[in-house]
């Protein structure tokens, strides 16, 4: 009856967006001659100058662990306006783990991200965000339930995402080729990862309506990288362009949608319309990637 009444509730005013940026203080390889800090310096440069609103950057601390420049970037992440949110200490993931491992791993995350979220010495609880690395919340509903149980118990929300396009993928390509110097090899990137982003900006708003009966506001899942700054020029346009307003995590998930749970056991995990998918049987035909030629360009031969 809850779900039936949410699912009725009326259309949202305009179709919103909130950027999230996964893996602080970086995903992927560094190109040469750079550090995290000065990519997040420049990554920030370019939310500030596209008017992006405050963006979470979900951390795992572990990468912090002999790496200053680590801990840096995320200062200058938070000091920018920009807040952290919890992605487990070691980016576990939960099918390969018990659930008693992986809450731990959890917990020891929360240090650093107190630290971050402390200002003139009062601690901010904006970081009881949680993001499910790999987007994987249990192979088995005991173990989905029980990680959800405790997340509620400390007081978490979940951070969901609808609209994921694995940019990733062209993090560590994008810091080989701007190695070699290869333009045109990175003038694909740029025209395959905006290739990608539009359809399945299609696909993540044909699916929320075949699930939830209307157009949602969504949350976009981006992770931080060599290829970050570079792109997101591009990717704000196009949003922009298909008609999307800019918001925070916090409005997005202001949605009704969003405190629907799908109660699903996957065996892949997904974002929170694939998960509500697969519960309903419901099937679609995503875009193809080209997994393959992301992970071979400007290799070495």
């Amino acid at each position: 009856m809850l779900a039936a009444c949410l699912f009725a509730a009326g259309t949202a005013a305009a179709e919103k967006v909130a950027l999230t940026f996964d893996d602080l203080p970086l995903n992927g390889a560094l190109p040469a001659g750079t550090t995290r800090s000065a990519i997040t310096r420049e990554t920030l440069a370019v939310l500030k100058r596209l008017d992006v609103p405050p963006s979470y950057g979900f951390v795992n601390a572990r990468k912090l662990e002999g790496s200053p420049d680590g801990a840096l970037a995320l200062r200058l992440w938070v000091d920018a306006g920009h807040p952290v949110g919890n992605h487990a200490y070691s980016h576990m993931d939960l099918h390969k783990n018990s659930a008693e491992d992986y809450t731990r791993d959890i917990v020891q995350n929360e240090p650093a991200l107190e630290l971050l979220s402390t200002r003139d010495g009062t601690v901010s609880d904006s970081w009881r965000w949680f993001r499910y690395p790999f987007l994987r919340e249990g192979e088995t509903l005991d173990k989905r339930r029980a990680v959800r149980a405790f997340l509620a118990q400390r007081g978490y929300r979940i951070a969901q995402t609808t609209l994921d396009y694995e940019d990733y993928l062209w993090n560590t390509a994008y810091a080989r080729c701007l190695d070699r110097g290869d333009k045109e090899a990175m003038a694909w990137l740029r025209e395959s990862y905006l290739e990608m982003a539009t359809a399945y900006l299609k696909s993540g708003r044909e699916t929320a309506r075949m699930v939830f009966g209307r157009e949602i506001s969504h949350v976009l899942l981006l992770h931080l990288g060599a290829f970050s700054s570079t792109i997101l020029p591009d990717l704000v346009a196009l949003l922009r362009k298909e008609g999307f307003q800019l918001t925070t995590l916090e409005d997005a998930q202001s949605d009704p949608v969003y405190a629907l749970d799908p109660d699903v056991a996957s065996k892949w995990g997904g974002t929170l319309t694939e998960l509500f998918m697969e519960a309903r049987s419901l099937k679609y035909t995503y875009p193809k990637k080209p997994r393959e030629k992301l992970e071979g360009i400007c290799k070495a031969t």
